[in-house]
């Protein structure tokens, strides 16, 4: 398995969809970045701003992150 080292932040899970397929997320606020090592079969895609990845039981987590997107672009390509 691969691993990527990402310095990470606030993040936003999303927890599904209501009965009027809005998504659920919920926000938690990080005044710190930590550098945390993320599997790359985890990723699912990348912006400017997240690193969005699979979490546990279908949830999804969109990480804030601190490392430029080329940076990181580079290091999953």
């Amino acid at each position: 398995m691969k691993f990527i080292e990402l310095t990470l932040g606030s993040y936003i899970i999303s927890h599904g969809y209501d009965n009027k397929n809005k998504e659920i997320l919920q926000h938690v606020n990080s005044d710190t970045f930590s550098k945390k090592i993320v599997p790359i079969s985890r990723i699912k895609s990348v912006s400017d701003k997240y690193v969005l990845t699979d979490y546990a039981d279908g949830r999804w987590i969109y990480w804030e992150y601190k490392e430029h997107y080329d940076d990181v672009k580079k290091a999953l390509v």
